[in-house]
């Protein structure tokens, strides 16, 4: 079984085929995007990149489009001083299914 380690958003992913997983919002033209591996596990061979291992891409489509999180709330409080203040935010993903390590 292939493993593959993935950048996208500032975040690192550990991703195998056939696996659907959510990321920050990719802004993508069609239904398929393609990442540069920074390492690939492939059973026992372990090969490491430098920045990114050469001749191997994933590839993965995109099942759904704008899918919002969890809501987040931050909380100001003061005690005593009649101050609170709740702040809500729901981060947008995308959510792919990785089709192809090669």
């Amino acid at each position: 079984m292939k493993k593959a380690v993935i950048t996208t958003g500032g975040k690192q992913y550990l991703v195998t085929e056939g696996e659907t997983i959510d990321v920050e919002l990719l802004h993508a033209d069609g239904k398929s995007v393609s990442f540069d591996a920074l390492l690939v596990i492939d059973g026992e061979a372990v090969t490491v990149g430098t920045p990114s291992v050469d001749k191997i891409k994933v590839t993965a489509e995109v099942v759904e489009e704008d899918v919002k999180a969890d809501k987040v709330t931050a909380i100001r409080y003061k005690a005593k001083k009649r101050v609170h203040k709740v702040h809500g935010h729901r981060q947008h993903h995308t959510q792919i299914k990785i089709t192809k390590i090669a």
